[in-house]
């Protein structure tokens, strides 16, 4: 198989091994597959769309990172280390952050047509 087509091979199974292995992972999939059909349902704008794609693709990439960060630090020190442990807090913070900017572009998006929705 050419190299560049492994590369391939490689992310979609770092990708099984994130939904399979990170419980997190799974809940951002989970609301994911709860978005998507309400984003097709309303009438959101293309520039709506790219919000909406590039905060899925953040959450998953820090997730992601985290998890590759997180397995590193144990494989390197077993036993507790304070700036490993600091190190990992930080990754997940990362994760956190764009969570929580995601979060808020989605009420942003979706608020007015859910309101419309209700009739307010």
């Amino acid at each position: 198989m050419h190299p560049f087509f492994k590369g391939f091979v490689f992310a979609f199974q770092g990708m099984r091994t994130l939904l399979k292995e990170e419980r997190n992972a799974r809940f951002h999939a989970f609301v994911t597959l709860l978005l998507l059909p309400l984003a097709c349902y309303y009438p959101i704008s293309q520039v709506e769309w790219l919000f909406v794609i590039l905060c899925i693709g953040l959450v998953f990439s820090a997730e992601a990172f985290n998890s590759a960060l997180e397995r590193l630090a144990n494989r390197i020190q077993a036993d507790y280390d304070p700036l490993i442990g600091q190190a990992k807090d930080l990754a997940a913070a990362a994760v956190l952050i764009v969570s929580i900017a995601s979060a808020a572009i989605g009420l942003i998006i979706f608020t007015p047509h859910f309101l419309h929705t209700l009739g307010l």
